[in-house]
């Protein structure tokens, strides 16, 4: 089952960026193949000005319709997801998610922004029609742990949860390719 890794936050080695890839290296390892679109990478001219024809956007729009779920990544400003990753959302058609399961997961400098997700984030997604939402990652960015050698390390207060989130991610796939059987379950590369 294909995973899009979706990042909608501006800085190439922000905390929920690891978080997202450390998630997708999590699904990687259950089998699931993993791919990764980073929306600051997209020209810039072509979000803002919602250019359909850019290839860039193009690309984008083919890679969200092609896998089976997607795991949404934002920072938290100002009690919302990024300005980023709203106008990308914007770009997809009205049933962009239609039969997609979706992980939102979100970072923030404080608890105080934990109900963004559910508040800001959620409606969007239902509104673009996903199968399934399940249940919302939210981690301070002192619950993530960044070493060079080592890579990501999670506070002992995040780390269930995550793992609570990878693993109903994993089975809801399974279960999904189950009922399709004609999709291949050998493909376990994170792009």
């Amino acid at each position: 089952m294909s995973v899009l890794l979706i990042s909608g936050s501006p800085s190439p080695t922000s905390s929920g960026a690891r978080l997202l890839y450390h998630i997708g290296e999590r699904l990687a390892s259950h089998g699931h193949h993993c791919s990764r679109l980073l929306v600051r990478d997209l020209p810039a001219e072509a979000l803002l000005h919602a250019n359909f024809s850019d290839p860039a956007i193009v690309r984008a729009l083919a890679q969200v319709a092609a896998a089976d779920a997607v795991v949404i990544a934002t920072p938290v400003y100002k009690a919302a997801y990024s300005g980023i990753l709203k106008t990308f959302l914007d770009l997809l058609p009205q049933e962009g998610l239609d039969g997609k399961l979706v992980l939102p997961v979100a970072t923030g400098g404080s608890q105080s922004h934990m109900l963004a997700l559910d508040y800001a984030l959620r409606p969007v997604l239902a509104a673009l029609n996903a199968r399934f939402i399940l249940p919302s990652i939210y981690s301070t960015s002192d619950q993530l742990h960044w070493h060079v050698e080592q890579g990501l390390s999670l506070d002992p207060a995040i780390a269930p949860r995550v793992a609570r989130g990878v693993e109903q991610l994993s089975s809801e796939l399974f279960a999904l390719a189950l009922r399709s059987p004609a999709i291949p379950l050998n493909q376990t590369a994170l792009a």
